[in-house]
Parts: structure tokens; C-alpha cells; sequence
């Protein structure tokens, strides 16, 4: 199955007129050793678009083999010991909403709940970050998010990289902070409170909160 076929079609009918560089990049991965797995990097995608509320951005996948598991931030349930950018999650997460130390990456059930967890960059050579930073998956996540942005999607923008999204949403629905990673998650990460506050804007949506 081609990269483009791994698509939601609602994600392909959206993303049509970007087919040619998603088999541009396809080709290019081809010549590499890349994370995560061919079959899982459009994983973010594969749901209809009407079922995400909010969409929670990164930078992109972790560089460990087998650790990126195409939904950001997230690794196997029983991937150990877990990668220190999710860990400091865990923590925000326990000093937002009080929810219990999580010894498990796999963060699928925020996903199942129309939580969409997506990299600027979907993939990455093993062993080293950003380094397909220039192989144009920036052009496809502004297209993913200018048609999030459309709708009542609430957005969860860590990072610098992230913040690049910030047009594209509704600006009293935006949450965004520094980056989880250990370089950067003292700069405004901790403290943000980016759970409770997704769920009380959802709530002002009319919508249910996110069991985190």
C-alpha cells in the first residue's frame, strides 16, 4: 500500500493536491532508515477528520528504534523504560488533573477519543532528529491543521515548530507552551496545564471531556 493510500480518505480527498510530494517523499524514504515503521506513519490520518476534537502537535518522532509509533509521543505499552520527553507528559499530567503516575507509553485511548497526536515532521532517520526536517512534511501539516482549523478543533501546539501552526486555529481555542523535551519543558511546559484546560474548553464546546 502506498504512503497516500494509508490516508483516512477524508485525509486524501483534503490532501489531494499534495499527493505528488507525499510520493516525493515516499521515494526519498525508500534510500533510508527510517522511524517509525513505513506502515505506521500516517497513523495520525487514519481516522475521519469529524472524529478529532483536539489535536495536540509535536516536533517529531523519537529516533529510537521501534520507539515512534506514528501518533506523537506516544510508544508500545511496553516500550522500557519510557522516553524522558513523555515522562515529563506523565508529570504535567499528574500535577494538572492529578491523574495517577502512567507506567504505560501507549497513549492509542487519547486517539480513540478524537485526540490527534501528530508531528510536524512525521518521520525521522533512526538515531537522529529532525532529519527529515526538509523533506517538505511541514507543506502537509499546515494543509492537516489550516483544515482542523476550520472546525471546532481544540489545539495543543508544544514547541517552537508547533507554534508555526498558530494561524491556522481559532485563536481562543489554542494552548500552546515550550516543548516537553528535558531541554526545554522548565521553559513553560510545566505549569501550562494543557489537560484541564483542553477539557474545559471542550466543555465550553458542548463536548465531553478527554479521559487523560
Amino acid at each position: 500500500m502506498s504512503l497516500f493510500e494509508q490516508l483516512h480518505t477524508d485525509w486524501q480527498s483534503v490532501l489531494y493536491s499534495l499527493r505528488p510530494k507525499i510520493e516525493g517523499i515516499e521515494e526519498r524514504l525508500q534510500l533510508e532508515d527510517t522511524t517509525p515503521e513505513y506502515h505506521k506513519i500516517f497513523r495520525a490520518l487514519a481516522s475521519p477528520i469529524s472524529d478529532t476534537r483536539v489535536v495536540i502537535v509535536g516536533q517529531d518522532p523519537y529516533p529510537g528504534a521501534g520507539q515512534a509509533q506514528g501518533l506523537a509521543f506516544s510508544v508500545e505499552s511496553h516500550d522500557m523504560p519510557l522516553p524522558a520527553t513523555l515522562k515529563n507528559i506523565f508529570k504535567e499530567l499528574h500535577n494538572d488533573i492529578a491523574v495517577s503516575q502512567v507506567d504505560k507509553g501507549d497513549l492509542s485511548a487519547w486517539a480513540r477519543q478524537g485526540v490527534m497526536l501528530l508531528n510536524r515532521n512525521l518521520t525521522t532517520r533512526v538515531g537522529s532528529s529532525l532529519a527529515h526536517k526538509n523533506f517538505g512534511w511541514q507543506e502537509i501539516t499546515n494543509e492537516v491543521a489550516r483544515h482542523l482549523g476550520a472546525r471546532p478543533v481544540v489545539a495543543v501546539l508544544w514547541g517552537k515548530d508547533a507554534g508555526q501552526l498558530t494561524p491556522y486555529f481559532r485563536q481562543d481555542l489554542i494552548i500552546s507552551s515550550a516543548h516537553p523535551s528535558p531541554l526545554s519543558a522548565y521553559r513553560g511546559f510545566f505549569g501550562s496545564k494543557p489537560f484541564s484546560r483542553t477539557n474545559e474548553l471542550l466543555i465550553k464546546l458542548g463536548g465531553q471531556p478527554i479521559q487523560w
